[in-house]
């Protein structure tokens, strides 16, 4: 599934009279500062430098803060905490957020083509399968994406996630570890996966893509969001401009993400290239794939306690 310019459109129309009328209602209640978390990856990024989102809140005198993080879970905890206001993040740490206590909530969806998210072994490696992981050291960052996909992998290999044996690392110790051979696989997302696949000696056993549907959201504190309901929409539809602006516009989208980020042009250009742009709404599909997805980690015993995701889906006020 993935969102192309036209269903982008629609999705834009999706979100309601909340976008329409995000300056008005930010007017009426408006911090001095909006603080974002960002990952080195995405729509986001692109946002940032464009300064799509600062030209909305300018006029009502509102500051953006950019906080960057390594990951979803760490970006969510500072959201938990008080440390930054919005963020976007993939499928699975909202969920580890929701089950261990975070009053976070969905306020938009961006869903992905998959291919900048795989599990990786060296060329070299007697791994040939997903199956062939089998009592093996996987190097996967816990709460992440990449710990879905390496559940819903192994799942659908004929494994469970007991059959291997998990090294929770961040892409800054998990790196390394790969590469001297600690670990001898990594899930792992862009653009660190594009690091690693230009140095030639990495092989991809499967794909997000080839494994399941994916999804990144868009999450703000509920205290946050209720509120300054108008400058999150506001901030959703600044995104959703740059995201449709990313489609046709790969190659400067490669050059904002490498100045950004500090990541190598020719490697941005790969990440660009394989990157599904798009922002819409929280459906009730993408809440039932989370719901699906978070009854699989409680039974996995990867989280304390079930929760009900729905009860974290913002609804913007209508006027």
């Amino acid at each position: 599934m993935t969102i192309t310019r036209r269903r982008s459109a629609a999705l834009l129309l999706a979100l309601g009279a909340g976008l329409a009328t995000a300056t008005g209602a930010a007017a009426q209640a408006a911090p001095k500062e909006f603080r974002i978390g960002y990952q080195k990856v995405g729509v986001v990024v692109v946002a940032r430098r464009q300064g799509s989102i600062e030209k909305r809140l300018a006029p009502l005198g509102i500051a953006v803060r950019w906080v960057e993080f390594q990951a979803g879970p760490p970006l969510l905890e500072a959201l938990n905490a008080g440390s930054i206001d919005f963020g976007f993040a993939g499928d699975t740490p909202p969920i580890f957020a929701q089950a261990a206590g975070s009053t976070l909530v969905y306020v938009g969806a961006s869903v992905l083509s998959g291919d900048g998210e795989a599990i990786v072994v060296r060329a070299g490696s007697a791994v040939r399968t997903v199956a062939d992981l089998e009592g093996r050291t996987v190097a996967v960052a816990r709460g992440t994406s990449s710990h879905n996909l390496l559940v819903t992998a192994l799942e659908k290999s004929g494994l469970s996630f007991a059959d291997v044996k998990p090294a929770y690392l961040l892409p800054s110790d998990a790196g390394p570890a790969f590469a001297n051979g600690s670990v001898e696989a990594w899930v792992i997302w862009d653009p660190y996966l594009a690091l690693a696949q230009a140095h030639g000696d990495t092989r991809v056993l499967t794909t997000s893509r080839q494994t399941h549907a994916v999804s990144d959201f868009f999450l703000a504190s509920r205290t946050f969001a209720d509120r300054y309901p108008g400058v999150v929409t506001a901030a959703v539809a600044a995104l959703a401009d740059s995201a449709a602006w990313a489609e046709t516009h790969r190659d400067q989208v490669a050059q904002a993400l490498a100045t950004v980020t500090g990541v190598p042009y020719a490697i941005e250009t790969v990440v660009a290239a394989r990157t599904e742009f798009g922002v819409g709404p929280i459906t009730d599909a993408l809440v039932a794939k989370q719901q699906a997805t978070a009854d699989r980690f409680h039974r996995l015993g990867l989280i304390p306690r079930p929760i009900q995701v729905r009860d974290a889906v913002w609804t913007p006020p209508r006027s």
